[in-house]
């Protein structure tokens, strides 16, 4: 009998405890994590709600010291309209409203207020809080005051091409997530307006599971990114200053950790204002690092160099003899200057950017050996980073018969691939000859501690680590010595880099224009260690021939202010002691 009652009240006082532990996780639930839902569905018992009711997670830059920023929010306030059919006295309600809408038009305003058979007409929306509650205590018959909610971009423009932006749907009635981030991770990020109402352990099992899982995610998240909002700012200011003082069609630049493929900022021109883009040609909001493909001459030289090197087909002390042109199946190739330099080692092939030294490269390992690196790579596929529309590689080259194409291949022109796909083919030398993922999504948020990271492809090795340090190497020696003359270098940091000129296919028959190039630049640092790979290019920049002339400054640039704001210390000693 004594066993039997003792087992009762340790069993009710377990109920009571798990009950108790139950309420509390649930206030928690309901005060912490879902207090702001609670508190608009509280306020719709007094405040009518608009159309406009946007709940969606949020879409964070991470910082390098601090808390997570927001790039993408929701902000809440009030739609200010008009029941004209019981207005009383038009102007005395314009001159009241004047008070709170100083660029209020008293001819528009009286058009609207005096349509007697009208029901509904809208004055003001996005009103702030302050000003909603003022004019709701104002009781002016015929003025509804309405609760909404709309997605407001604290940056502006800032990354505006990677966030996207919330916008109707084809059916002009549904918001949705369209271009960027939004677009992507819609789904996720959508919060469904029943979610109040979920039954509760439904609601956290669902969201614990996801936390574990692979498979999708569960809606209603926040999105954390990889960018970096001051590095991202300084990149766009760099783009703007290129913009004024060359004047191309456009231009991008990525900046990527090579070894994690997290992309800490991305950016190009021209660019929009994610709060204003209503008059925006619709061309201005695709983002060309993913969404177009080009020509990037010879910064792909060191990849083919690299392929080279790991096939064993060349090592950097073989030479060859340099006439300043070759010929392959009827067409000649020449060098940027048309001179030969006689017997020349690789080194100058990258210091040089001779055409000639990478057919050279090219004759020595064979087409099919160049074409199995160049899939190795990448370049051949899409990189699957988490931004929409990605554009496939145009490389139907690589399927010819004749060596020719195999060869300004090599050099980076006949084969046309995205900004990205290059970026991280390029990320491969700097990564030990591991090609990364790109991606800028990094885990998503539940709220009440509950965060999924995000899962990428694996790594997979296109070249030995050997073979990438050994093109590393050269390609610190072009810094040290080739890049203006080696008036650049920093003695304290083993730099990377290749500068690109590609010639532009001709939009209106065969062949290429003779006047108009696309400049690109590459490098990583410190290059023995890579914390960073800055990727930039332009399409048709006015005033220069060469990509060094117009992306050398740029570059060193942005990679002083990096050194600097991540507090980057020296790889190697400085020979001024």
């Amino acid at each position: 009998m004594r066993a039997n009652f003792v087992f009762r009240v340790r069993l009710i006082a377990f109920a009571i405890f798990l009950i108790a532990l139950v309420l509390l996780v649930r206030l928690y639930f309901v005060q912490v994590v879902n207090g702001d839902e609670y508190r608009l569905k509280a306020e719709s018992q007094y405040v009518s709600q608009s159309v406009n009711r946007i709940d969606r997670g949020t879409i964070f830059f991470t910082p390098r010291r601090g808390l997570p920023i927001s790039a993408a929010t929701v902000e809440a306030g009030y739609t200010v309209s008009l029941n004209p059919s019981i207005i009383t006295n038009p102007q005395q309600t314009y001159d009241v409203l004047k008070k709170y809408f100083p660029e209020l038009d008293s001819s528009n305003f009286l058009a609207k207020a005096t349509k007697q058979n009208d029901t509904h007409e809208e004055i003001q929306r996005k009103v702030s809080e302050d000003v909603g509650k003022q004019i709701i205590e104002e009781s002016i018959p015929g003025v509804d005051v309405s609760r909404e909610r709309w997605r407001f971009y604290p940056g502006g423009s800032l990354a505006a091409h990677a966030i996207g932006f919330l916008g109707y749907a084809d059916d002009g009635v549904t918001l949705t997530g369209r271009y960027g981030l939004e677009r992507f991770y819609n789904d996720t990020l959508t919060k469904s307006d029943g979610g109040l109402y979920v039954n509760f352990f439904a609601d956290l099992f669902t969201n614990i599971r996801s936390q574990f899982s692979n498979g999708d995610a569960a809606p209603g998240a926040d999105l954390v990114t990889s960018i970096e909002p001051s590095v991202q700012q300084y990149l766009e200011g760099i783009l703007e200053t290129y913009q004024s003082d060359w004047n191309p069609e456009v231009e991008g630049a990525i900046i990527m950790n090579p070894k994690t493929g997290a992309i800490l900022a991305m950016a190009a021109r021209p660019t929009f204002d994610l709060n204003n883009f209503q008059n925006e040609k619709a061309s201005s909001f695709s983002n060309p690092l993913v969404e177009d493909v080009f020509e990037f001459g010879s910064t792909m030289k060191p990849l083919t160099m690299a392929a080279g090197i790991d096939a064993g087909a060349i090592t950097p002390d073989t030479e060859y003899t340099d006439k300043g042109y070759v010929i392959y199946d009827g067409a000649r190739v020449e060098n940027y200057d048309g001179k030969g330099r006689g017997r020349v080692p690789m080194q100058q092939i990258l210091s040089e950017s001779l055409n000639t030294g990478i057919a050279f490269v090219v004759d020595r390992m064979g087409t099919n050996t160049l074409k199995d690196y160049f899939e190795k790579y990448g370049l051949t596929e899409e990189t699957g980073i988490d931004l929409p529309s990605e554009a496939r590689p145009l490389v139907s080259n690589l399927q010819s018969p004749r060596k020719l194409e195999y060869v300004t291949a090599g050099f980076g022109q006949g084969i046309a691939v995205t900004p990205i796909a290059m970026a991280r083919a390029l990320a491969t030398l700097a990564n030990e000859g591991a090609v990364p993922s790109p991606h800028v999504g990094v885990e998503f948020d539940y709220g009440g501690g509950i965060t999924k990271k995000l899962g990428w492809s694996p790594e997979r090795q296109a070249i030995s680590p050997q073979s990438a340090e050994t093109v590393t190497r050269m390609l610190v020696e072009v810094v040290d010595k080739a890049l203006r003359g080696g008036t650049v270098k920093i003695p304290e940091y083993a730099i990377a880099a290749k500068t690109g000129t590609a010639q532009i296919a001709r939009t209106d028959a065969r062949g290429y224009y003779d006047d108009r190039y696309l400049h690109s630049f590459f490098g990583y640092f410190p290059a023995y260690d890579p914390q960073f790979l800055i990727f930039f290019f332009a399409a048709e920049p006015k005033g220069a021939r060469y990509a060094s002339e117009t992306w050398t400054a740029p570059f060193m640039e942005m990679v002083h202010f990096l050194i600097t704001y991540y507090d980057v210390p020296p790889d190697r000693v400085s020979a001024v002691q």
